[in-house]
């Protein structure tokens, strides 16, 4: 809320850098990191004592897993309230690209937490029905789709190329839904190693930070022949929340972890991200940033299918990182190496921004 503070004060003196947005979203990230990392103790210590056995580890999966027996999951919480709390201290409230992205974080989240809270209750790993929680997603991300599609085109850009739009009218809303739900899913999918989920969010909120700004600029998306949405520069403070709040929880998260994120937080995250690419016009080259999150969700997709018809594996276990294991790798091999790959297609995004 500081921003309408200094507009009342009229700019003036040191209230003069809230006008920009990149001063903002740096404020963003310090004071969502600085957020997570006072409340992370004591809010662990808290989901220990009140999970007990923490969460469910499966017996089938890599035998070195089960050494984090006790670790308490529902850690996205921690994220949530850092990248909700820094928000609403530095963002234009009247911006409404940003509320229907705080709505997908704080809508997916409640879902995961749902699940996550059934997990630990019961001690499974069922959580709550596929379908159930399926549908309440496309609910979040419809709402989601209609506040932003009110302030965009429903125009799908394709990048590489200038001007390509492919208008599809009434049925970007359903594009926009199974994006945001699609990518909620892929990081949940995702997040099953110490760190590997969250550092692949940080690098693609840091990539989306920057498109969001050059996408926001009207003389910047013009000379780079992207699509101008007027407002989106907001959504790189968004971005710098999530990384402020994802560097506090990768403090706790790194190997051993002291807390998992949970349903809660890669729900949360990765809906976030889909919901960023959608009200930024960037959906496809959401794709390529996140390739690692496709990967590993069409490595499920694949082996499911295969198996179903076949009887047999294409990977020794789904989703990806987990067959790296089974073939020797570390824990830490992997995902340091996932990492690299992310930072690589990240950069591969951005380079879309040129290449036209």
């Amino acid at each position: 809320m500081l921003y309408l503070l200094a507009e009342w004060l009229g700019f003036e003196g040191v209230f003069n850098l809230v006008r920009y947005q990149t001063f903002r979203a740096g404020a963003t990230l310090v004071t969502a990191l600085f957020i997570g990392l006072i409340i992370g103790p004591k809010f662990i210590n808290l989901l220990r004592v009140r999970q007990g056995k923490g969460q469910p580890i499966r017996e089938d999966g890599p035998q070195s897993h089960l050494a984090k027996r006790g670790t308490p999951t529902m850690g996205g919480l921690m994220v949530i309230i850092a990248l909700t709390s820094s928000l609403l201290i530095w963002m234009d409230p009247r911006n409404p690209l940003v509320w229907a992205c705080i709505a997908v974080t704080l809508g997916f989240g409640l879902i995961g937490f749902l699940d996550d809270y059934d997990k630990v209750a019961k001690n499974s790993h069922a959580g709550v029905p596929g379908r159930v929680r399926l549908a309440l997603e496309f609910v979040v991300a419809g709402v989601a789709s209609y506040i932003i599609v009110s302030q965009i085109s429903t125009d799908l850009y394709v990048p590489f190329f200038s001007d390509v739009q492919i208008p599809l009218g009434p049925f970007y809303y359903i594009f926009a839904a199974t994006i945001i739900v699609g990518f909620g899913n892929a990081v949940n999918l995702t997040d099953g190693l110490d760190g590997l989920a969250i550092m692949p969010v940080i690098i693609a909120a840091g990539t989306f930070a920057i498109i969001a700004y050059l996408v926001g600029r009207s003389d910047f998306s013009e000379y780079l022949g992207i699509p101008h949405v007027v407002g989106a520069g907001e959504l790189a403070i968004f971005c710098a929340a999530i990384m402020g709040g994802g560097l506090a929880f990768l403090w706790f998260n790194a190997p051993p972890a002291a807390v998992f994120m949970g349903d809660t937080g890669s729900l949360a995250l990765g809906g976030a991200l889909g919901a960023i690419a959608v009200a930024s016009h960037h959906e496809i080259v959401l794709l390529i940033v996140g390739g690692l999150f496709v990967v590993e969700t069409a490595s499920v997709i694949i082996q499911v299918f295969w198996f179903k018809r076949t009887g047999k594996r294409v990977f020794r276990m789904a989703p990806i990182h987990h067959h790296f294991e089974q073939l020797g790798w570390s824990e830490s091999k992997v995902v340091i190496r996932f990492w690299i790959i992310s930072i690589v297609l990240a950069l591969a995004g951005l380079a879309t921004l040129k290449v036209r």
